[in-house]
This record gives structure tokens, C-alpha cells and sequence, in this order.
């Protein structure tokens, strides 16, 4: 096996090291009933070392098949400890935690990766614009939308007490299979139209495919099972710090299931690799709007308490900008340092406003 990880640096070698320890450390301490500090400190170190390796693995599928199949092999990996995370808590009966998860990865990646991802590569741009392809940008910003539109119309029912509002479970239902089904005939073409490269673009000996295949999914799985245990570590220190349900959903679990795509986008950005950066990120926006945020709908079915397109009027505001912002500095396939921190603003300024709810 060592001779198939030949290809790997150093670096990344301790790194996979680390990461099988950190999690076989973790998952001692979740189970073993270790104190909480130890069993968070011990998470959130593999929770790191578990998203270096995506990256790496990531990179390595990029070298052969390009940033489309890659940034949806890579998202969907990523978005595993949120798909956990829902499911655990629906069946508890915890819809308002599940809700939060879902809208808060999104803004997560929408604002505050997608900004510092736009603010690393451009700054790693000879001229300090970021460039990439612009049909990524424009197709997410389309299935944004989308599930936006869904979003508000449900909202604006429930205001208006019309007699569509006594239904929102069916019509949420309806409008997740429609909106999976749209995703769908957006995504197959988007990954079969891409062509394969030939070599990695830096000239880098690449691992056997089978190889980064199995550290891909072995490290999304290790992901979602290590934030699972991250947020029971995190839950009493939440609550020993008096910070509000909102605040832990949209913001700490949030950030706490999205370290993958945290730390391969902004590694990929600082690389130069804008495309693969932007897939990555803009997949796994994509992934939870118009795949994941569905799926979880429809399988709340099992479960006695249903999720729904229902959110509060202050998150259906933000996530209607959020979708306008994102299309506005995206869709010219091209951007500079500012506007990548104005979308970090934008998630500071939520994240502020959920510290108080």
C-alpha cells in the first residue's frame, strides 16, 4: 500500500496518518465517555486532518476528470455529515435543529467559503482577479433560485393564511421531487459534457484512481462520523456559554459540517486552481439546495415529524439576497478580493444576527 501512496508528499503522508489517529482518538473519547473539552479538541483535530485529505484526494481525481466530476464527487462527500446530521435529528424529533443545519450550510458555503475561496485565489491571480468558467456560477445561481422561489412562495402562504397554507407538507413534497428532478437533468449532462484531461496541470505523479477513490470515500465517511461526534462534544459547551439554538444550527454546526469543503476550496484557490476551487464550492451549494434539502424532505416522510420548505421570515430574506449576491459577483466567471469579502461580511452580519435570536 505505501508504494501506491508514492505519489503523496510528505506533507500529505502525516497527514492521512494523522488523520486515522485523530479519528480512532475521537472516536474513543465519544464512546468511551471521555470529558467534553477532550472529546471537541480531539474532533475538530480530525475533522482538519480528515478535510486535508479530501483535498488531496480531490486533487488527484481533478488531475484525470476535470472540475465538473470532481467538484460532484468531492461535494457530495462533503455534504455527507450534514445528510447525518438532519437524519439523526429528525428522528429525535429535533425539525428545528434539522432545519437550521440545512439553511446554514447553505449560507455557509453561498457566503463565507465561497467568499474566502474568491479572496485566496485572487489573490493568488498575477493581476488579483480570480477567473474561472462561468457556466458553474450561472447554473447554481439557477437552482438557488429555484429552491428560493419555493422558499418564499411557502412563506408567503403561511403570512397570508391562504387556504394553500394548510397543505405545506404536500406541497413541499411536490416541489422536492421537482426540484430533485430539475438537479437531475442539470447534473448528468454537467458531468458527462466535460472532457477528460490528460495529466495533472502541474506535471505531478498521480495516485492509481482506485487509490484516490477509496481515500475520497473513506475520508467523507470519517468526515460525517467525526462531525456527528464534534456536535455532541459541542452541544454542552453551547449550552454551559448561554448561545442561542440559532446561532449553534446556522453557524457552529454550520461551519462544523462543511470543513471539508472549508479546507479544499481555499487549498485549491491558493493553488491557482480556480475552476476546481469554484466547482467545489458552488457543487456543494447546488448539492444542498436542489438535491439535499430535498432528499431530506422526502425522507422525513418516514419519520413522524416532517421537514419542510417553512423557514422564518428573517432566513427566507437572507437566503432571497443571498441567491442574488452570489449570481451578481459570480456570473462574469470572474472576481477580485472585495468582492469576496463582501460575502463574508454578508455571513458575519447573519451569523450576528442569530447570536441575539
Amino acid at each position: 500500500m505505501s508504494s501506491r501512496l508514492a505519489a503523496l508528499s510528505r506533507v500529505e503522508r502525516i497527514s492521512l496518518l494523522v488523520a486515522v489517529l485523530a479519528t480512532a482518538a475521537a472516536g474513543v473519547a465519544r464512546y468511551a465517555g471521555w470529558p467534553s473539552g477532550v472529546a471537541f479538541a480531539l474532533a475538530t483535530i480530525a475533522l482538519a486532518a480528515l478535510a486535508h485529505i479530501v483535498s488531496v484526494g480531490t486533487e488527484q481525481v481533478g488531475g484525470r476528470y476535470g472540475p465538473a466530476v470532481t467538484g460532484v464527487l468531492q461535494s457530495t462527500l462533503g455534504n455527507l455529515p450534514e445528510l447525518f446530521i438532519v437524519v439523526f435529528a429528525l428522528r429525535a424529533g429535533q425539525v428545528v435543529v434539522a432545519q437550521t443545519s440545512i439553511i446554514g450550510s447553505l449560507f455557509a458555503n453561498a457566503l463565507l467559503v465561497l467568499g474566502l475561496v474568491i479572496v485566496t485565489g485572487a489573490r493568488a491571480a498575477p493581476d488579483g482577479v480570480m477567473r474561472f468558467k462561468r457556466r458553474l456560477p450561472n447554473d447554481t445561481a439557477t437552482l438557488l433560485l429555484l429552491a428560493t422561489f419555493i422558499i418564499v412562495i411557502v412563506g408567503i402562504s403561511l403570512s397570508s393564511h391562504d387556504p394553500a397554507s394548510h397543505h405545506v407538507t404536500a406541497v413541499s413534497t411536490v416541489a422536492a421531487i421537482a426540484l430533485l428532478a430539475v438537479y437531475a437533468t442539470w447534473v448528468v449532462p454537467y458531468v458527462r459534457n466535460e472532457e477528460p484531461v490528460e495529466a495533472d496541470e502541474g506535471g505531478r505523479e498521480l495516485l492509481p484512481l482506485a487509490v484516490a477513490l477509496v481515500i475520497l470515500a473513506l475520508a467523507g465517511v470519517g468526515s460525517a462520523f467525526v462531525s456527528d461526534w464534534f456536535i455532541k462534544a459541542l452541544e454542552p459547551t453551547m449550552n454551559g456559554l448561554g448561545v442561542s439554538d440559532a446561532f449553534a444550527g446556522l453557524v457552529v454546526v454550520a461551519i462544523a459540517g462543511n470543513a471539508v469543503e472549508n479546507a479544499t476550496g481555499l487549498v485549491l484557490a491558493a493553488k491557482g486552481k480556480s475552476d476546481l476551487a469554484v466547482s467545489v464550492v458552488k457543487n456543494s451549494v447546488s448539492q444542498i439546495s436542489a438535491f439535499l434539502f430535498p432528499l431530506l424532505v422526502l425522507v422525513s416522510l418516514l419519520f413522524a415529524h416532517h421537514l419542510t420548505f417553512a423557514l422564518a421570515p428573517v432566513y427566507i430574506g437572507a437566503l432571497a439576497l443571498t441567491a442574488i449576491s452570489v449570481w451578481q459577483i459570480t456570473g462574469d466567471g470572474e472576481a477580485v478580493a472585495f468582492e469576496g469579502w463582501a460575502l463574508v461580511a454578508t455571513y458575519v452580519v447573519l451569523a450576528t444576527l442569530t447570536l441575539y435570536e
